[in-house]
């Protein structure tokens, strides 16, 4: 392959030669097993994922496996590397993805599943499980979106279901033992976490739901327990990360402070699939970031996790790493903080006089709504946020709504207006006149309901509604200092058919892919006349998974994926959603959800210094 040949007519071309800053250099001759970690999009985009740099270091710190990254190429790579006849390869080492033992896709958005079709077709291999032999590489596939296997299920071989860092190394050992490929599965499937989809076989009534889910091979579990890491301060996490050459989405040194969330958001897929909270020490994470600070050079430090400041001892995790970036010259970048008191001297210390904008996620516009999703936030929470962010000099507030929420009205449409007319009148207020610059944006996207959480059950918003929905908030909006800004509704769609199809969505895949959808959550790419003209070839009826409502009795495509979250609890929740009921913090009080019958929740957290910063 004269691979110069093309990068000389590629836009990035850093993004296909390897060659960076702490990439793992291994001999191929001297390994067992070959694993291609497989990213379904850009370099750019799969060099910002935490996971990625994760895996690649477990796996590569095991002397018989060599992990080596692939990317989806660029528009026009991929164009040259078919008019060339160039095979999808590595950048380790430039090797044919062909030639791996296992490649193994990490499923982080559905939107990106054409792209997993076109990366398998560019390297060789059969789309479909049933047509590949024992010659071809094993196709696994894991991540968030990996909770409802069924659409990808035609062209997965195993998909593995939960925390990755011991599960994935077990696999790779598993496969060394050089058994046929019938037997490794069967054997793979004894593990936690491990779902061969051959081994199921869905069987459907006449109105084309589930009605049983049938077991060709007799060892394989009725349901499948997802794989826990039971204490990540004692996981192996990087700190000689690979540095790109090139800008990427994130381009920063990043430390996990903790895993799982305790809020019970009822739309949040989640706050669910990571539960229980397990949480590094306080030592560990600022040596961890010290380290990765000193390996890769980078001026910025952000910290991972689902909600930074729930962090049990987060006060003095925050003070103690603002001193230590101080002295290293280094930014500190806190997402996804509370902004309570506490939290505004933090931003207000880290951003000085250059303040960048402040971001709440109310989620709905009443109080009522917010009840219904259990977002236990109220609007005096924050105004008094506003208050002191404008009296601290902010002048850029960024809210954030979801539309189409279940029970929604218009009056609480009319809520996200009159809260963000609410905020410009705290800035005029306090500032007066010389609070002119001072904006608002809201941004709100469109509710896709998600498998294994309270709204699973939920129907979607027809387009027509979402279309209806967003003019109706443009007009309420006509406020002078306001940007409004919504998602795409025909990508909100097809993200619901995705995330709930079963196995008869693969055949709309796969069609979309042979009539050239690639890249579809690129507003630049997405072509949604493509993908209807897939339904249609197809026969698949798209509102029967997007605007349909399930009840309670359905068998539903994900069941056989246990989360370790019961399904009475989700039953529950969604009870008490429609009667606008709320459900506190379980740090603070066990909620009953299950978890705790397989592993010990709040591991190394301070549950009461939690309480008390809550």
């Amino acid at each position: 392959m004269n691979l110069d040949k093309l990068l000389r007519r590629v836009e990035k071309p850093a993004r296909y030669t390897g060659g960076e800053v702490n990439m793992v250099r291994k001999n191929p001759s001297d390994v067992k097993v070959r694993i291609g970690f497989a990213f379904p999009d850009t370099y750019e985009i799969g060099m910002s994922y935490m996971g990625l740099q994760i895996l690649y270091n477990i796996l590569n710190k095991n002397e018989d496996i060599y992990c080596e990254r692939i990317f989806a190429p660029a528009p026009d790579m991929e164009k040259l590397m078919r008019d060339e006849n160039v095979s999808l390869f590595t950048l380790e080492t430039g090797t044919p993805v062909c030639e791996m033992d296992i490649v193994g896709f990490t499923l982080q958005y559905e939107m990106s599943y054409t792209n997993i079709l076109n990366m398998l077709e560019l390297s060789g291999i059969p789309l479909e499980r049933e047509e590949r032999t024992e010659e071809h590489p094993l196709i696994i596939a894991g991540g968030p979106c990996a909770y409802n296997p069924e659409p990808l299920a035609d062209f997965i071989d195993m998909f593995l279901i939960g925390d990755g860092e011991e599960l994935l190394e077990e696999i790779c050992i598993l496969y060394s033992k050089g058994l046929s490929r019938q037997d490794f599965l069967r054997e793979a499937a004894k593990l936690d976490g491990v779902y061969v989809p051959e081994f199921y076989e869905p069987v459907y009534d006449e109105e084309g739901c589930i009605s049983e889910v049938r077991r060709t091979e007799p060892s394989a579990p009725e349901t499948v327990r997802r794989a826990v890491l039971r204490d990540i301060e004692q996981a192996d996490f990087p700190v000689n990360n690979i540095v790109p050459f090139i800008d990427t989405v994130h381009d920063r040194a990043v430390v996990e402070t903790f895993r799982g969330c305790t809020r019970g958001c009822r739309f949040c897929q989640a706050g669910i699939i990571y539960r229980p909270v397990r949480e590094r020490k306080e030592d560990t994470i600022c040596d961890l970031a010290m380290k990765q600070l000193s390996n890769t050079g980078h001026d910025e430090l952000s910290l991972l996790s689902l909600s930074t400041s729930d962090y049990s001892r987060f006060e003095h995790m925050a003070v103690n790493l603002m001193g230590l970036c101080r002295e290293q010259n280094v930014a500190l970048s806190l997402p996804s903080l509370r902004l309570d008191s506490f939290s505004f001297k933090v931003l207000d210390e880290i951003q000085g006089y250059r303040k960048s904008g402040l971001t709440f996620a109310p989620e709905a516009g009443t109080q009522r709504l917010r009840d219904v999703i259990n977002k236990n936030i109220t609007e005096d929470d924050i105004y008094s946020a506003v208050e002191q962010a404008v009296e601290l000099g902010w002048e850029h507030i960024k809210l954030y709504f979801m539309i189409g929420l279940p029970t929604e009205t218009d009056e609480d449409l009319d809520g996200i207006a009159e809260i963000a007319r609410n905020i410009m009148d705290i800035n005029y207020k306090i500032r007066g006149r010389k609070g002119g610059r001072f904006r608002v944006t809201v941004s709100v996207s469109n509710f896709v309901p998600k498998p294994h959480t309270p709204f699973q059950w939920e129907a979607q918003n027809s387009r027509e509604e979402f279309i209806r929905k967003h003019d109706y908030l443009s007009n309420k909006l006509r406020i002078k200092g306001v940007t409004f800004n919504y998602h795409d509704t025909d990508t909100s769609n097809l993200e619901a058919v995705l995330a709930r199809g079963d196995r008869r969505v693969g055949k709309v895949i796969k069609e979309a892919h042979r009539l050239g959808c690639r890249f579809d959550a690129w507003t630049e790419y997405f072509d949604a006349e493509l993908w209807q003209e897939a339904f249609r070839n197809t026969g698949a009826d798209e509102s029967f998974y997007c605007y349909r409502q399930r009840n309670h009795e359905e068998i539903l495509p994900w069941d056989m994926i246990n989360t370790l979250v019961s399904r009475r609890f989700l039953e529950k929740e969604h009870e008490k959603a429609m009667s606008g009921v709320t459900t506190g913090d379980c740090r603070l009080q066990c909620r009953g959800c299950g978890v705790n019958g397989y592993t010990e929740c709040f591991v190394n957290c301070d549950t009461e210094a939690f309480g008390q910063d809550s």
